[in-house]
């Protein structure tokens, strides 16, 4: 029989995706890498509180950090996150419960687009971010910051 110590590392893994949000970061980094100022507008809420489940996902393994810059940009540590929130959502489905999904838009730095998103009215981008966002509506879109 295993010990309580052996389903450590898999209870810290659960921990990590046990909350709303973080689940909602990993849903938009299994689509690309993002920053934390393209997080804060698409999840409408403040640098810090991003800042901090970022640091809860990233040392529990889940996303791992690349600096451009003054940019930090996150993305998932492993592929099989997504068919990890997969199978999850398969089970609550099963069991007859609705499960929401994030529709998100693509980075900003990729270039201009816009699509149904949950989106707050309206966002701050932080200054050194390489890209602005733009809110109409439902809609959300990026476009190139001009210098």
């Amino acid at each position: 029989m295993k010990t309580i110590a052996e389903y450590q590392p898999l209870a810290v893994l659960f921990k990590a995706m046990a909350h709303p949000i973080r689940l909602q970061i990993l849903e938009i980094l299994a689509q690309e890498e993002a920053c934390v100022c393209h997080l804060m507008a698409i999840l409408a809420q403040r640098q810090p509180y991003i800042s901090q489940q970022l640091m809860v996902l990233r040392d529990a393994g889940l996303v791992l950090d690349r600096k451009e810059g003054l940019t930090v940009y996150y993305r998932l540590a492993d592929g099989e996150i997504t068919g990890l929130m997969a199978l999850a959502r398969q089970v609550l489905r099963a069991k007859g419960m609705e499960v929401a999904s994030l529709t998100v838009p693509p980075s900003p730095v990729r270039g201009t687009s816009s699509r149904r998103a949950i989106s707050p009215a309206s966002a701050r981008i932080s200054p050194s971010c390489s890209s602005r966002v733009i809110f109409t509506g439902d809609l959300i879109g990026f476009r190139p910051r001009s210098r």
